[in-house]
């Protein structure tokens, strides 16, 4: 018997784990990660006044997490090929435990930073190889509920982040947040050493893989950071106003583009751009792409419009998302049998009309005088189809693939939907501060009619009947009608995100129709058409 199968027999014995406890471990470690892109959001005042920071710089706890993290996800596919998957899976997580217990123990916010930085490198891998390893552990027929249970870490994580980030900020410390990742980290350790064992073909592509490619991984570090703070600080220094800001857009556009062609003609890149050669891994890395846009826009939208123009503290608007992530933990195994049944693609298209009819139905139901139980449904609807769109989706990335791509595939899938988000949050808080302004000046030409003025004489003759003087309540009056027209002119402006999140639903649901076929059943294989 040779080496390769003696490799084989062995990797054939150990197999014999439960794929389903070997699902539960990687996506323990996926959910730690995920949580942490979002568990720290409430915190930042808290930081911030413990550590002696302004709320500027604390924000700079976010996007220094999201650099690194965002760099290392489109290439922990080479380094698989590198390292072996489970040495590597396994240093991410001891890593990304130990820098978690080290962002806790931070003595000053510089430290705090340095610390994130590492955090968000060593939780890049976690997210891909979750999903590449469950894409190589379950057959192609069970691979739908397989992926329901690594849905429900990724989309239910960042929903009750803030919930659970802020219930430990308020009742304990701030420090607790990234405190709580030790005990769940030491676990997954010990779950994953145990039970997760390379696929004899990792061993081959070990000792093919080529030297590092650090012009690559120069370019990619250089185009995503500078991409990535662009993204986070660009409304706050007014885009294009700002030298700081265009800078970056440019060194971002420049670095970016030149990966793309050094990666395209590279022996061994470190990001595989030669996968989107095929057309169903370019349209599933665009659906994650704004699948990451809609999911993270919409979680930013309701909660936001809820504290700001109705007065929610962020507990109560956290109650607003939580009970939809509820549902969605029993849709998506049930999407995943579905899976075994229809087409990924004619699910896709069902979650995508769905979602754009719950984006409609927000442009009409919201507005100032929504209860917290309309509020809620509206999130219900705005949430659950994205259960028809993670599960079918992530499937129908490796359709036509070979196993040697699934971690490459793995890492850009990740890469683009955390893209989307980083955008999608970007965007309609530029959209929402930029239309406020525009429909603010609309609404003021309002005030030149006689009705403006009959109704602020009005509300000023109410306020001298309840003691003020006439300039005061004349003051007051004009103070209170600004209010209103400020506080409506925003929530026209939320209407119209909600409407351009409609129209993007329903230009995915047309892609969907363009995708591979693949067959339903106990083969998962392609008919290509």
């Amino acid at each position: 018997m040779t080496n390769e199968q003696a490799r084989i027999a062995e990797h054939a014995d150990k197999s014999k784990v439960n794929p389903w406890a070997i699902g539960v471990a990687v996506s323990l470690a996926a959910f730690m990660e995920v949580l942490d892109t979002s568990i720290a959001n409430v915190a930042l005042p808290h930081i911030a006044g413990n550590l002696g920071a302004s709320n500027d710089e604390s924000t700079w706890v976010l996007t220094t997490y999201l650099v690194s993290n965002a760099i290392v996800l489109p290439i922990s596919g080479f380094l698989v090929s590198w390292l072996g998957r489970k040495r590597f899976f396994l240093t991410c997580i001891v890593l990304f435990t130990l820098s978690s217990f080290l962002c806790g123990i931070a003595p000053s916010l510089g430290s705090l930073l340095l610390f994130r930085v590492m955090q968000g490198a060593f939780g890049g891998g976690l997210q891909p190889m979750a999903q590449a390893i469950l894409a190589d552990t379950f057959p192609p027929a069970k691979r739908g509920l397989a992926f329901a249970l690594y849905g429900i870490t990724i989309v239910c994580a960042p929903a009750i982040g803030p919930t659970i980030g802020g219930w430990i900020t308020d009742n304990y410390s701030w420090r607790w947040i990234f405190y709580i990742n030790v005990p769940v980290g030491i676990l997954a350790v010990l779950l994953v050493y145990q039970l997760l064992q390379d696929p004899p073909y990792l061993s081959r592509e070990k000792n093919r893989v080529g030297r590092f490619d650090y012009i690559g991984f120069a370019l990619l570090a250089v185009g995503v950071g500078a991409l990535q703070v662009a993204l986070d600080k660009g409304q706050e220094d007014d885009w294009f106003g700002s030298h700081f800001i265009t800078a970056l857009i440019v060194v971002a556009t420049v670095g970016l583009v030149s990966l793309v062609i050094w990666e395209w003609f590279q022996k061994d890149p470190i990001v595989d751009v030669r996968l989107f050669k095929n057309f169903n891994v370019a349209s599933s890395n665009l659906m994650f792409f704004v699948v990451g846009v809609v999911l993270f826009s919409s979680t930013v939208l309701l909660p936001q419009f809820l504290q700001t123009l109705m007065g929610y503290t962020a507990e109560a608007a956290g109650m607003v998302l939580s009970a939809a992530a509820i549902l969605l933990l029993f849709l998506m195994p049930l999407v995943g049998r579905l899976l075994g049944r229809f087409q990924a693609r004619h699910l896709l298209a069902f979650g995508w009309i769905t979602l754009a009819f719950g984006m409609y139905l927000s442009c009409n139901r919201i507005d100032l005088l929504i209860s917290f139980r309309g509020a809620m449904w509206i999130r219900v609807v705005q949430y659950l189809p994205v259960g028809f769109l993670f599960v079918p989706l992530t499937a129908v990335g490796y359709v036509g693939l070979p196993k040697e791509k699934s971690n490459a595939a793995a890492g850009l899938m990740n890469f683009m939907r955390n893209m989307g988000q980083s955008v999608g949050t970007s965007a309609v808080t530029t959209l929402i501060a930029r239309r406020s302004q525009y429909h603010q000046s609309v609404l003021a030409e309002y005030s030149r009619s006689p009705r403006f003025d009959a109704a602020a004489a009005g509300l000023a003759d109410r306020l001298t009947h309840v003691g003020l003087g006439l300039h005061f309540a004349k003051q007051q009056a004009l103070a209170r009608m600004y209010r209103l027209l400020i506080v409506q002119a925003q929530a026209i402006s939320y209407v119209e995100v909600y409407w351009l999140l409609a129209v993007v639903s329903v230009l995915m649901f047309f892609l969907s129709f363009l995708l591979a076929k693949n067959e339903p059943g106990a083969r998962g294989k392609v008919a290509m058409h």
